[in-house]
């Protein structure tokens, strides 16, 4: 990664995963791989199984038959993600559904907060990095900050003295502190203090926020295309049928229809639109008269990628199709980044999806949504987010289908 926080001023931003840089990077990385393997996200997925049910039961306190009711679903998706992420990596429950103004849903509003002293943060962080010793920005905000160490050590100093497990991050980190914290090959990384605490950080601040978004960005375009949506309520009620009624695991992660949707969301809307990388030698680029020197730093638009008509015709269309094993065949695969790749890409990859996924199919087992008088069409993005985010957020008008749910 080119951008960088700085290693004394800000601990939590430069030793997590995604900003950690080599070699540091290199020796930290198998060591929280098995945090996502499949038998810790199905060990997960109880917990986050729990609080789809706080969605269901949420959405019904609306009485939502008839007609419906307009809603703002950036807020509720992201309420449903925080709820998750508390706990999966804390092994709390917030309950951000019911009162969106707990102190972990502020926490990560001022994180991703579009304010001026944020984006500052954010601008010398990404692009001025030798300016950060000077300016001290924090990758998380200072009250984030001071928040996120409080919570995390009065978690895990409780959960060691009692001997609790629940199969979330807190247990995950709990063992690898113990497994390797006299591991010398990790140099500068120490598996304890805010070196530990990077890593619960990340996992909160990247696992709400990217998850939220795609959440509300397909809502959007399920009500904008209801042919789409019909779709895939039918997958959906079809797979409920032979689980009598229960979202497993399994179901979830084996709907091939609704793994094309969200995927199409993705390609409309990536969470980061760029990446940022520098290189590590003189490269030259194959067939022209270019050498990109070492030590460059290279942005990637993933939305240009994402946008080529090339490699996605009639681009501004939202079509699920793009994604059959045929569809993607047919195009390189470096055309289609949402989660990077190479030996970057996201750890968290299959968590995200999993929570997005639990989420659509909550919501759209027992409901339909469709544009109302507040919805913006087309849509606009936030130009001053640092995450792709709708401008004002997504009004959708939502109602109880006449299907019932088995």
């Amino acid at each position: 990664m080119y951008a960088t926080a700085d290693e004394k001023n800000d601990r939590l931003g430069y030793a997590n995963m995604i900003l950690m840089k080599n070699p540091g990077w290199k020796a930290l990385r198998p060591k929280l791989t098995p945090l996502f393997t499949p038998g810790k996200l199905k060990k997960m997925f109880v917990l986050m199984a729990m609080v789809a049910d706080d969605l269901g039961k949420h959405l019904d306190s609306f009485h939502l038959e008839g007609d419906g009711k307009a809603m703002e679903f950036k807020n509720i998706c992201a309420s449903f993600a925080t709820d998750i992420i508390g706990g999966i990596a804390f092994g709390l429950k917030l309950s951000s559904l019911e009162n969106p103004k707990t102190p972990f849903r502020e926490c990560g509003r001022r994180i991703f907060d579009a304010t001026f002293q944020r984006n500052m943060e954010f601008l010398t962080i990404t692009f001025m990095p030798q300016l950060s010793k000077y300016l001290k920005p924090k990758f998380f905000g200072k009250k984030a900050n001071n928040f996120l160490r409080s919570v995390f050590w009065d978690v895990i100093e409780q959960r060691l003295s009692s001997g609790e497990k629940r199969n979330d991050l807190i247990d995950v980190l709990a063992e690898i502190r113990e497994t390797y914290k006299n591991d010398e090959r990790l140099k500068d990384y120490k598996f304890d203090g805010d070196d530990l605490m990077a890593q619960a950080s990340i996992f909160f601040a990247a696992g709400f926020e990217t998850s939220a978004a795609t959440m509300s960005f397909t809502l959007y375009e399920l009500a904008m295309n209801p042919d789409v949506q019909n779709t895939l309520r039918a997958e959906i009620q079809d797979a409920l049928e032979r689980t009598d009624g229960e979202i497993t695991y399994d179901m979830i992660t084996t709907l091939p229809y609704l793994d094309m949707v969200i995927s199409e969301t993705l390609r409309k809307y990536p969470s980061v639109p760029n990446l940022n990388r520098v290189t590590l030698a003189d490269y030259k680029v194959p067939n022209a008269n270019l050498v990109i020197e070492k030590g460059t730093p290279i942005f990637i638009s993933i939305m240009a990628l994402h946008y080529d008509s090339r490699y996605f015709p009639n681009p501004e269309k939202y079509d699920p199709l793009r994604f059959t094993e045929e569809a993607k065949s047919t195009r390189p695969s470096l055309a289609y980044l949402p989660f990077g790749a190479g030996p970057r890409i996201c750890l968290g990859m299959r968590l995200g999806l999993m929570q997005s996924k639990l989420g659509i199919v909550q919501i759209l087992k027992d409901y339909e949504v469709s544009p109302c008088e507040k919805t913006k069409i087309p849509i606009v993005l936030d130009p001053n987010a640092v995450i792709s985010t709708a401008l004002g957020g997504v009004h959708l008008n939502i109602r109880k289908t006449s299907t019932v749910t088995v």
